[in-house]
């Protein structure tokens, strides 16, 4: 296990394949616009070649010869697309019978028979879409037959059947069985993700069939809930050998079949907010994304040394010519020609010196016109190009958007803030809640409160917020409250016990996976179901080995970040406190600067990474003749430009660094105090709108805590979030320091949360709060008209307990009518 955790004699791919990432320390002065579509998932064949790795080659193999063996002794031929459709059924019975004999052995050779049909029974295919083709009528064709919730069954034998034993070194020999029962739960939960694009009857039934299957209440024998355990048990040691990329990716693609995507959540919103009575949203913040266009990144220190050797080189080769021209004539008029040259080239060199200083391409001086001179022709402008830069000029973007790409936002507690601040100034008093009242103020304020109000938004977690407050003051008259039981609602009930394990297990998992995190003896194994029994003796198999490391620990940090942001935005869509809940417990265990960790890196070379062998994945391996892989070959196939999965990781994990910071002053404070402004700007050199957006917006929540001087040596970063980021009217991030909160303050704000969170469990989920508000009754009538049931063993014994405790004691009766 130490050879992979540790320093390896292994030929590294970077050095073997020529595919050499920079480091951080070199210039990455160049990153192309990065053309990247963001989504849910990535493709079906995408998303199913990731689920197998690279040292699964050889099962495909079994899962065949299986296959031929189970057809051999039902005397049929080893072609399935031949055989009838009673044939069919016949071999479908067959297989669930043996899925359910005792003996383990049979079970799993069922199994794999089971998984080979799933795959589209290859062997019998010419195509990649032949292969998708046969494995999604192959998965409609055997959930008929109840496969589905048997091979459920199978994977919670699996999961109690836990192996004990301490083995020094785990290999993927350890959790086959369990590989083959998540591989066959995957296909059929991929092709119910994809069959929401049928337009096929079969395709709608099996959907409503599987989602109602899966959609039960969630026990603790729900499959949700057994993948979370699974997950946890992993992180505790119990279970080092589980797969865990593919518990991962399955439960990933659970939840989001369960709760849905991008377009489900806003249906979702919309439909909440209709209910309260509030307006709907008018804005599709992906669409906008869309239409925007990823900003040059800011100079960093190294490029303005480089610009600044440059400049200082070109001033000396001016002056050398010069000189030389003067000595080579003695004519005065010449001289003062060479003279007059002189001043015009110095003059001409310091321009270019401050030039090289602010913009690095077209594109920088693109945005700087678009920034400060405001021009509407910018086509009149375009031809300022840079002196001995033979780089190739980008072709100027067209503007899509004239002005601000968000509408304007308010909140009351905004616009409240502001009428206290001015009544006080100009009344010497201040109304609480009351933003109507405008008497005695200017007129300017009163057109200030107008454009205020008309940009007012009220979101559906301040209504939320406003109606528990409202609850807790009345819990009698309005406690009473009926809970829809949604996707999101009861799949809160079911994680609400162990919430914070799963939270904290997940995050172990992100920084085992991440790849700035240093190998530790105590960290867990997160590749021990791909390292093979032996040590890989040929070179082109340790390249292998080295790049399905890579990718697994890519795939592992693409679906945590899924999981995530599912979790969080659909969690805040159904009730604010239980986003709040799962914030606070992912901020207790660190989640804040693990993420500033994994930006910490190159991100450039990240998001381009080519941690992928084209002619391994699935089903390229499987179709036609077996993969030869040698050095020749091992880069056959299309590399795009920057890697799917690495950019939505990247993109997601933004995005929760964002939910779980937004207006909370002290989470805030925690990325100042990790310094994660100069990462955040050193990840702006990757060239995309929407990962940008994001970066932008944390810049933009702590610009107010960095202080003047890092603002005023920013000020292309400070231009752009103004150019790109939505506007809070009076909010003062540009240019003010919040000089009323206090640490102190930050800890109270924290608690306050935690009590309202608490609260609000209390009165929604624990069964003690319906007894605390029963009124009580005390008369004596009523306690000795209760009826009480007494034992067989008391009744029996009566007389001698009459005896003992009332006839041998003596009372004062008198003691009791005393008053005292």
């Amino acid at each position: 296990m130490d050879m992979f955790n540790g320093k390896r004699n292994i030929p590294k791919l970077k050095d073997s394949m020529g595919r050499k990432q920079k480091q951080d320390s070199e210039e990455e002065s160049e990153c192309p616009d990065l053309e990247y579509n963001y989504g849910d998932t990535d493709t079906h064949l995408c998303e199913m070649a990731e689920l197998y790795s690279y040292s699964e080659l050889e099962d495909y193999q079994t899962n065949i010869q299986e296959f031929e063996s189970i057809m051999k002794a039902m005397d049929f031929k080893p072609s399935w697309h031949n055989l009838s459709i009673e044939n069919k059924n016949m071999v479908a019975f067959k297989l669930l019978d043996s899925l359910e004999v005792s003996d383990k052995t049979k079970r799993m050779n069922a199994a794999r028979c089971v998984l080979y049909l799933l795959q589209g029974c290859w062997a019998e295919c010419q195509s990649d879409k032949d292969q998708q083709s046969n494995a999604k009528e192959n998965v409609l064709f055997l959930y008929k037959f109840g496969i589905f919730n048997a091979f459920v069954n199978l994977l919670n034998m699996e999961i109690e059947s836990v192996q004990f034993h301490r083995k020094t070194q785990i290999n993927c020999t350890d959790s086959t069985n369990l590989r083959i029962i998540l591989n066959v739960l995957y296909t059929f939960i991929e092709v119910l993700r994809v069959s929401e694009f049928e337009a096929d009857v079969e395709f709608k039934e099996f959907r409503e069939n599987l989602l109602a299957d899966i959609g039960l209440p969630y026990t603790e024998d729900h499959i949700v809930v057994k993948l979370l355990g699974m997950i946890t048990k992993f992180c505790s040691g119990l279970a080092s050998y589980y797969p865990m990329k593919k518990v991962l990716l399955l439960l990933w693609k659970l939840i989001l079949v369960l709760l849905g995507g991008m377009d489900t959540l806003a249906n979702l919103k919309n439909e909440y907010r209709k209910k309260v009575k509030l307006p709907e949203l008018q804005e599709d913040p992906i669409e906008i994304i869309k239409s925007m266009r990823s900003c040059s990144p800011p100079p960093s220190s190294t490029d303005l040394m480089n610009a600044q050797k440059r400049g200082t080189r070109q001033k000396r080769m001016a002056y050398n010519l010069n000189a030389l021209s003067y000595r080579l004539t003695d004519d005065s008029t010449s001289l003062s020609i060479y003279e007059e040259g002189l001043i015009k080239q110095s003059s001409l060199d310091e321009s270019l010196v401050v030039m090289d200083l602010s913009y690095q391409n077209d594109e920088d001086l693109q945005d700087y016109e678009d920034q400060q001179l405001g021009m509407d022709d910018i086509s009149n402008m375009k031809n300022i190009q840079e002196i001995n830069d033979f780089r190739p000029q980008t072709p100027p973007t067209p503007l899509i958007i004239k002005g601000l790409p968000w509408i304007p936002k308010v909140r009351h507690k905004d616009l409240q803030f502001f009428l206290d601040q001015t009544r006080i100034k100009f009344l010497g008093f201040k109304l609480d809640n009351d933003i109507e009242t405008l008497i005695g103020l200017p007129d300017p304020i009163h057109e200030s409160v107008a454009i205020l109000k008309q940009y007012m938004y009220t979101s559906l977690a301040d209504y939320q917020i406003k109606k528990e407050e409202t609850i807790q003051r009345n819990p009698i008259i309005m406690g009473n409250e009926e809970v829809d039981q949604t996707p999101a609602e009861v799949l809160y009930q079911a994680m609400l016990p162990n919430l914070p394990q799963h939270m904290i297990a997940l995050l172990k998992i992100l920084l085992a996976a991440s790849p700035t995190s240093k190998a530790k003896s105590d960290s867990i194994n997160i590749i021990a179901d791909i390292l093979p029994v032996d040590v890989p003796m040929s070179f082109s198999e340790s390249v292998k080995l080295e790049t399905d490391i890579n990718r697994q620990k890519e795939i592992v940090v693409k679906a945590i970040s899924g999981i995530l942001l599912l979790l969080l935005k659909h969690f805040k869509a159904n009730h604010i406190y239980q986003f709040e809940f799962i914030s606070q417990h992912l901020v207790f265990a660190n989640c804040i600067p693990l993420v500033i960790k994994f930006l910490n890196q190159n991100l450039v070379s990240y998001v381009s990474s080519k941690n992928t062998i084209p002619i391994l994945d699935f089903p390229t391996c499987v179709i036609g003749d077996g993969p030869d892989l040698s050095l020749d070959n091992i880069e056959i196939g299309e590399f795009p430009l920057c890697s799917w999965r690495n950019v939505y990781s990247c993109i997601n994990l933004l995005r929760v660094l964002n939910k779980i910071t937004k207006w909370k002053h002290s989470r805030i404070m925690m990325l100042v105090i990790f310094k994660s402004a100069p990462i955040l700007k050193k990840s702006l050199k990757v060239r995309h709108a929407m990962m940008q957006l994001y970066i932008l917006k944390l810049l933009k929540m702590q610009a107010k805590y960095l202080g003047r001087a890092w603002r005023k040596s920013n000020m292309k970063t400070m231009s752009t979030i103004y150019q790109k980021v939505r506007h809070r009217l009076n909010d003062d991030w540009a240019y003010g320091n919040d000089l009323e909160a206090r640490p102190t303050d930050f800890q109270i704000e924290e608690r306050f949360l935690r009590s309202a969170v608490d609260k609000f469990h209390a009165r929604r989920y624990s069964p003690q709060y319906d007894d605390e508000l029963t009124p009580s009754d005390f008369s004596i009538n009523t306690a000795l008209g209760k009826p009480i049931k007494l034992s067989s063993e008391f009744k029996q014994h009566y007389m001698i307990w009459l005896d003992q405790e009332v006839f041998q004691n003596n009372i004062n009766w008198n003691a009791l009518i005393t008053d005292y």
